[in-house]
């Protein structure tokens, strides 16, 4: 079923091209082609990419080292530089544009809701706010939820509801909570989220650290009993630890987790930011062995790649303990915000995007493997997100991504030779095609 597919212009499906070859694209006898001049995007010197590139650098801070692609428009799965190239989006905004760019159900509902009311601030209370409350408690299974903007946001907000449950409800005495979180996590930018990151680049210098973080192995459910006690009030894990290098868990672990935590009292707080709402082939990576969090951490493609949309989902008994003036956002969960969000949801209610990440998972995840031995050494993930390990006597992972951006793919390399797949649900079959064509073009 195509959801939402835009014209191909010049892009070589199956059956050949579609459309006419655009002035100025890498797209040359019907398939993407590197550029001559160089391996990376905006090599040619009547580009604009280059002085856009300098302009960017010389006024923003270098807290990001991006590839040189100045984007311009976007339409589905694909995005179109200031020169006019076009690209193959494999990342999709770390899965924030998990319905495409601009799908036009999502942005039908802002353009109406701008035309309307934009902010009202918790002060009072706008017609979008239920709607959108209920519908996303529903398709999480539970009884509340506590709407913020970023992910960071939302961590923060499970934090400080893990606290106040463990004092409030579980008698823990003041001052003395713990939460217990895995190494290799990638939970925000926060100063308190930092403090118990296991990345010296996300961590140093960043002190002085948030106490009251236990750090185990990944994986490890004897390290984690081990490490869960009478002042531990949440476990807050990844289902699919994302930044790591989309790392799936061993079979079992996430019911173990389940297990422990319901045997000694303490929240399981699952961080879906990058694995929910449906990247992995189901609502929440969590269902693939069938586990119930106590806490759901939601956000990113919850704002359908239009708004910064969080949440956090859980029980009246975890999240009721919250009371007027202890936790708030003046942009949380306002009248745009939430426009577009319960348009997220209703789209995912369908379960059509879910059916779509499985299937076609399944052939990039079998293509990918077809890669091993031939420039790639391993490959993980779920539905249609990878982490893609390529031999690192051939090249780093930002190089791959410099030499995909070359051929018409964009993708996000993480640690050392390491990178990302993770295109919009609305990806066409040939389109996933067209990535493993290039990959393995790269890798030879």
């Amino acid at each position: 079923m195509n959801l939402f597919q835009p014209e191909l212009r010049g892009a070589a499906g199956p059956d050949g091209p579609q459309g006419e070859v655009e002035k100025g694209s890498l797209i040359v006898d019907d398939v993407l082609r590197p550029q001559e001049a160089t391996d990376a995007p905006g090599g040619d010197e009547m580009s604009r990419t280059p002085e856009a590139v300098r302009e960017a650098e010389r006024w923003t801070a270098h807290n990001y080292h991006p590839l040189p692609v100045v984007i311009s428009s976007a339409e589905g799965a694909w995005v179109t530089d200031v020169d006019g190239r076009r690209y193959l989006d494999c990342l999709a905004g770390y899965s924030a544009l998990n319905f495409g760019h601009r799908h036009p159900t999502l942005v039908a509902a802002a353009h109406a809701q701008l035309d309307r009311l934009t902010l009202t601030s918790r002060a009072f209370v706008h017609d979008q706010f239920a709607d959108f409350c209920r519908e996303l408690a529903q398709l999480c299974g539970k009884d509340l939820v506590l709407p913020m903007n970023t992910g960071a946001e939302a961590v923060e907000t499970a934090i400080k509801v893990s606290r106040k449950w463990g004092y409030r409800v579980k008698g823990v005495p003041d001052g003395q909570a713990t939460i217990v979180v895995a190494d290799g996590n990638f939970h925000g930018r926060t100063t308190t989220i930092v403090s118990f990151s296991t990345d010296r680049e996300a961590r140093d210098d960043f002190g002085p650290y948030t106490p009251g973080f236990r750090i185990v192995p990944y994986g490890d459910l004897a390290a984690l009993a081990e490490a869960v006690d009478e002042t531990t009030v949440a476990v807050l894990l990844e289902p699919i630890q994302g930044e790591q290098g989309v790392v799936v868990p061993p079979p079992g672990y996430l019911p173990g987790v389940r297990r422990l935590c319901t045997e000694r009292n303490v929240l399981f707080v699952a961080d879906e930011i990058q694995s929910g709402l449906g990247r992995t082939g189901e609502t929440f990576a969590c269902d693939h062995e069938g586990v119930k969090p106590d806490m759901y951490v939601l956000g990113k493609a919850l704002g359908g790649g239009i708004v910064p949309v969080s949440a956090v989902a859980a029980d009246a008994e975890v999240l009721g303990v919250l009371r007027p003036g202890e936790h708030g956002s003046t942009f949380g969960g306002n009248p745009l915000a939430c426009a577009v969000a319960t348009e997220v949801v209703r789209l995912l209610a369908t379960g059509e995007f879910q059916r779509r990440s499985a299937e076609l998972g399944a052939r990039l995840h079998a293509g990918l493997r077809g890669l091993v031995g031939e420039g790639l050494v391993a490959v993980r993930g779920r539905g249609l997100w990878a982490g893609v390990d390529i031999d690192p006597a051939l090249m780093t992972g930002r190089q791959a991504c410099e030499r995909l951006a070359a051929r018409g793919v964009l993708a996000k390399d993480t640690h050392g030779s390491t990178i990302r797949l993770a295109p919009p649900l609305v990806v066409e079959a040939h389109e996933l095609d067209h990535v493993l064509e290039q990959l393995a073009a790269v890798l030879r």
